[in-house]
C-alpha cells in the first residue's frame, strides 16, 4: 500500500484513530496510576519497617512522635525506631532503587533484556576493593584502614568500582567515541579478572576474614548508620537527577543508535552519563551493602508487563518498586530467623532467581530464547 493510499484508508477509518489515541492515552494514565500505588507503597514499606521487631511501637505510635508528640514513644523505642531502625530503612529503599535504576538504564542502554549492572564491571570491581581491605587489612592495607578507620571497607569498594569503570571507558573509547558492544565485553572481561584477583585474596584469608568475606558478599543492611547514609546517599541522588534528561534518548536508543542520533539524540553524550551514572550509583551501593543480585533485572521486566517500555515512567517506577521490594526483603532477612538475621542476598535471590525463569519462560518466544 502506497503512502497516499494509506493516508486515503485513513480519512475513512477515524474511529481506529480515535482507538489508538485513547489506547496510548490509558497506557499513560495507567503509568501515572501505578507510580501513584508505588508512592503510596514506598511510604507504606518505610513505616512498615521501622514498626515491625522487637520494639512494640505501632505505625501510629511513630507518625505522633515525627509529629512531635514526646509521649507517643518511649526513650528505647525512639532509640531502636530513629537510630536503628529508620537508617537502615532509607539505606535499604536508596540502595534498592539505585540498583532498579542502573539496570533498567543498562537494559535500555544496550538493548538486551538481560543487562546488568554488573556488565560493566562495577560490582566485581567494587568487591574486588572490599576483599582486599577485609584480607589485607591488618598488613598491606593497614595504613589505609588507620586512616579511614570504620569508612575503609565502603571507600575502598567504591574506589575499586570507579577504577574498574575508568579501565572500561579507556578500553571501549576511541576516538572520542564509546562503542557499546565492546564496552559489554570489555566490561565481561574486566569483571573476570576482578573475581579472579577475588579468588586469590580469598585464597589467603584466615577463617575469621572467610566468615566476614561470606557475609559480605551475601549483602545486608545490618550495618546502616546515619553515617553510611550521608556518604552514600549524596552519590545515588546525583546520579538520579539525570534520570529525566535521559528518559527521551533511552526511549529513542531502543530503535538502534543510528536512528536514536537522526532524531537528535545526543548518543555519544547519552552513553557516557548512563555508564558513569550506573557506575557511581552501583558503587556507592555495593560499597554500603554487599553484593545484592537479581533487583536490577527482575523489577525492569515487572514494570514493563505493567506500564510498557516508557523510560518517562518506568525510570521513577523502577526506583520506587525497587526500594520497596529491597525493604520488604530486609524485613524479611531480619526477621525469619529472629533473633539472628539472614544476609538479605540470600531473599533477593530465592524470589528473584525463580520469579526471573518464569519471566524467561513466559516470554521466551518473543526474546527468542
Amino acid at each position: 500500500m502506497t503512502l497516499p493510499q494509506a493516508m486515503e484508508r485513513g480519512r475513512h477509518f477515524p474511529m481506529a484513530d480515535v482507538r489508538a489515541s485513547r489506547q496510548a492515552g490509558d497506557r499513560t494514565r495507567l503509568a501515572l496510576l501505578v507510580i501513584a500505588l508505588l508512592v503510596v507503597g514506598s511510604v507504606f514499606s518505610m513505616l512498615f519497617s521501622v514498626t515491625t521487631g522487637a520494639s512494640d511501637a505501632s505505625i501510629l505510635d511513630v507518625i505522633s512522635n515525627m509529629a512531635g508528640s514526646e509521649r507517643a514513644l518511649s526513650t528505647r523505642d525512639r532509640i531502636i525506631i530513629f537510630d536503628i531502625r529508620l537508617p537502615r530503612a532509607i539505606l535499604g529503599f536508596l540502595i534498592g532503587a539505585s540498583l532498579a535504576v542502573s539496570g533498567t538504564v543498562m537494559q535500555g542502554l544496550f538493548r538486551n533484556p538481560l543487562a546488568d549492572p554488573g556488565l560493566v564491571g562495577v560490582a566485581s570491581g567494587a568487591s574486588l576493593g572490599a576483599v582486599t581491605i577485609i584480607v589485607l587489612g591488618g598488613s598491606l592495607a593497614a595504613p589505609l584502614t588507620a586512616l579511614l578507620g570504620i569508612y575503609a571497607l565502603p571507600a575502598a569498594a567504591f574506589g575499586g568500582g570507579l577504577v574498574t569503570t575508568l579501565l572500561l571507558y579507556r578500553i571501549a573509547t576511541r576516538h572520542g567515541q564509546t562503542s557499546v558492544a565492546t564496552m559489554l565485553l570489555a566490561g565481561i572481561a574486566l569483571g573476570a579478572l576482578a573475581l579472579a584477583m577475588t579468588g586469590l585474596l580469598i585464597y589467603m584469608a584466615n577463617d575469621q576474614q572467610l566468615r566476614d568475606l561470606t557475609f559480605w558478599s551475601m549483602g545486608s543492611l545490618a550495618g546502616a548508620t546515619w553515617t553510611k547514609i550521608a556518604a552514600a546517599g549524596p552519590i545515588i541522588l546525583l546520579s538520579f537527577t539525570a534520570l529525566p534528561f535521559m528518559a527521551r534518548g533511552l526511549n529513542a536508543i531502543t530503535l538502534g543508535e543510528a536512528a536514536a542520533f537522526h532524531v537528535g539524540v545526543p548518543v555519544q553524550r547519552l552513553k557516557n552519563v548512563a555508564i558513569v551514572g550506573v557506575a557511581a550509583a552501583t558503587g556507592a551501593s555495593v560499597a554500603v551493602s554487599g553484593g545484592i543480585g537479581f533487583v536490577g533485572i527482575v523489577v525492569p521486566h515487572i514494570l514493563r508487563m505493567a506500564i510498557g517500555p516508557d523510560h518517562r515512567f518506568l525510570l521513577p517506577a523502577a526506583a520506587l518498586l525497587g526500594g520497596s521490594l529491597l525493604i520488604f526483603a530486609d524485613v524479611l532477612a531480619r526477621t525469619l530467623v529472629a533473633p539472628a538475621e539472614l544476609p538479605i542476598g540470600i531473599i533477593t535471590a530465592a524470589v528473584g532467581g525463580p520469579f526471573f525463569l518464569w519471566i524467561l519462560l513466559r516470554q521466551r518466544s518473543r526474546l527468542a530464547l
